[in-house]
């Protein structure tokens, strides 16, 4: 049994069976992890409210060979500055075990905006041009297929609206 203490910002949370949860992080060292919160969705539980998404956190994780990754301790340490429905999307595209600084930064410290989390992740929109037609500039990057689109193209890959990120000129 392992433990390990880090600070995190909480990507998603879905529940686990009738009491826990999974919950995905964003970590400093240890870059995306998924870990189980037991008894999390439980009324008396002291950790839910510290396991929302967009929550800054210190966290003691316990590593055991059957269960993988437990989140046993949680201390809220702030509030990252990107909403709900962009750290989902941040969690669809991110690998895990890589952690990256630069990344952690923006999440942690900065205003998120979705043309530097790309450029950090390596896909700089003011480096992309359209996928199909080759125009430099596009407007939206699709998360399923990772490619940019201008605004004319998007018809063509059939994007739906929960796919797509607007890079904002």
């Amino acid at each position: 049994m392992r433990e390990y203490v880090t600070d995190a910002v909480v990507l998603a949370r879905e529940p686990a069976g009738e009491r826990d949860s999974l919950v995905t992080l964003w970590t400093e060292h240890f870059g995306k992890l998924a870990a189980k919160a037991k008894s999390a969705r439980k009324i008396t539980s002291k950790l839910s409210a510290h396991l929302e998404p967009g929550t800054i956190l210190s966290v003691r994780l316990v590593e055991r060979r059957t269960n993988g990754l437990i989140i046993a301790d949680a201390l809220r340490r702030g509030r990252a500055r990107a909403n709900t429905s962009d750290l989902a999307k941040l969690e669809r595209i991110l690998a895990e075990h890589e952690p990256n600084d630069n990344l952690w930064l923006l999440l942690a410290t900065a205003d998120f905006s979705w043309p530097e989390a790309l450029r950090i992740l390596g896909w700089d929109p003011m480096l992309a041009t359209c996928d199909a037609c080759g125009q430099p500039k596009p407007t939206c990057f699709h998360l399923a297929r990772q490619i940019y689109s201008c605004t004319n193209c998007q018809s063509l890959w059939q994007m739906s609206q929960n796919e797509l990120i607007y890079i904002d000129e």
